[in-house]
């Protein structure tokens, strides 16, 4: 019976939680045809809220939190994987009601994972991360509309943050001109070298929107939600498209359906958890094509995995930019 170390979280009263690094073995580990020896996971925006408790994340108690992570198959029951093969996984209720990626082992089912490409070590897969990943299946959805650079300016909303970071950075190398949109405006610099060629403070989007704004856009990807998706919507250029995958403004729609039958906008949902393997397989390819690797890792910060809970608690209030990766083991 092998050991590992583990982030696990534990109810601690009727409301709080406990948070602690400690040693489990592999009768711990949940059910699952694959076991995975992992080597890095990484700090989302959802990990934070789980570590924090600010919100109601985790959905079975005691859990291992962290919702991706990429490793070696230690032991296979799954057709498609055997030992040796690197792995990833993102989403599927892993970190929630499932053991996650803040561990030095892990055992789900063989469906959840792909096989990570070769050109991709562990730090990339993570400094990638579900944040990258959701931002490529953000930019697919506005090609597959058939957005161009030939359309007009597209907007990206909670530019620093993991997804947003991804987002501009591919948007760019794809050619379309990338408004950035942030709180911080120390980070201008910083947005305009993964290759945004406006800033606008996000102030501009956060308040009550106007049914209909001047067209600014032909498309966007928006993490934040609430006031400043819709206003992201009501400044829309006609037949344009926006990409929703985030909350962190809130979860709620104040807009009208002005933009949806005055000018044929589309909102395009994004959901990174439960979404197949072909579009999976279909948003690493695009950023293994299109993500300039060495631009990202100068943006990626690596931590271990006792310093997990620190990073949960500073994504949740807004002093990460960029990726945080967690080296394992």
């Amino acid at each position: 019976m092998s050991g590992f170390r583990a982030i696990l979280v534990s109810r601690e009263g009727e409301k709080g939680q406990k948070v602690e690094l400690t040693d489990l073995t592999d009768n711990d580990l949940m059910e699952g045809d694959v076991t995975v020896r992992v080597t890095h996971s990484t700090v989302n925006y959802k990990d934070g809220l789980a570590l924090t408790g600010s919100a109601p994340v985790i959905r079975r108690w005691p859990l291992i939190p962290g919702i991706d992570f990429t490793g070696e198959v230690e032991a296979s029951d799954h057709a498609d994987f055997k030992p040796g093969d690197a792995v990833i996984l993102n989403g599927w209720g892993v970190g929630e009601a499932h053991h996650g990626g803040f561990a030095e082992k892990a055992r789900v089912s063989g469906d959840w994972l792909i096989h990570r490409p070769a050109s991709l070590s562990g730090k990339d897969a993570m400094a990638i991360g579900t944040a990258g990943y959701t931002a490529a299946l953000c930019v697919l959805a506005l090609t597959d509309h058939g957005l161009t650079p030939d359309n007009g300016p597209v907007v990206v909303t909670g530019a620093a943050g993991g997804v947003g970071s991804t987002a501009t950075a591919l948007l760019a190398k794809l050619g379309f001109h990338v408004i950035a949109s942030t709180g911080r405006a120390s980070e201008e610099a910083y947005l305009k070298d993964l290759g945004a060629a406006e800033i606008i403070a996000r102030d501009e989007l956060s308040g009550a929107a106007r049914p209909l704004g001047k067209e600014r856009w032909a498309g966007g990807v928006d993490s934040v939600g609430s006031h400043t998706l819709a206003n992201v919507l009501s400044m829309t250029k006609y037949g344009g498209v926006v990409a929703a995958c985030g909350l962190a403004q809130g979860m709620d729609l104040p807009a009208t359906v002005a933009p949806f039958i005055l000018r044929g906008v589309t909102l395009a949902g994004i959901d990174s958890v439960m979404a197949p393997k072909d579009k999976r397989a279909r948003a690493y390819d695009l950023l293994t094509e299109h993500l300039d690797r060495a631009a990202f890792d100068a943006i990626t910060t690596t931590i271990p995995l006792d310093d997990v809970p620190a990073a949960g608690a500073d994504i949740i209030a807004g002093k990460v930019r960029g990726r945080t990766v967690v080296e394992i083991g």
